[in-house]
């Protein structure tokens, strides 16, 4: 069974930066779209981010344009999450997932990690 696990959360303050990780053990990503949502406190899990199977495509929530990027190192079977000039409304459990589609970042694969906690804040 497909097990993700996501890393790299943790507190940091406005303006500052995290890169997230997204991992599978026994499974290799290489050959899949990826893709990064995050889930407020009391909100809907949302999209964030995608990228296809070669890398060479990539989807940005309009929140996060500019400032986030996503991509991939095949020989860590690990895709990345940069996110720069952070702000408290980017403040979530932050998932990845396999096999979305890359027009709106969504109907991948129903396995889910425990996600890593990204806090925004002051």
């Amino acid at each position: 069974q497909l097990q993700l696990v996501e890393s790299g959360g943790g507190l940091v303050q406005p303006g500052g930066s995290l890169r997230l990780s997204c991992t599978a053990s026994e499974f290799t990503l290489d050959y899949y779209s990826i893709g990064w949502f995050r889930q407020a406190p009391g909100k809907e899990r949302e999209g964030v981010s995608c990228i296809s199977s070669s890398g060479d495509i990539t989807n940005y929530a309009d929140s996060v344009k500019g400032r986030f990027t996503i991509s991939r190192d095949y020989a860590k079977n690990t895709v990345y999450l940069q996110m720069n000039s952070l702000k408290p409304e980017d403040t979530g459990t932050y998932y990845c997932q396999v096999g979305v589609a890359l027009t709106h970042c969504k109907g991948g694969m129903n396995y889910w990690g425990k996600g890593t906690l990204v806090t925004v804040s002051s």
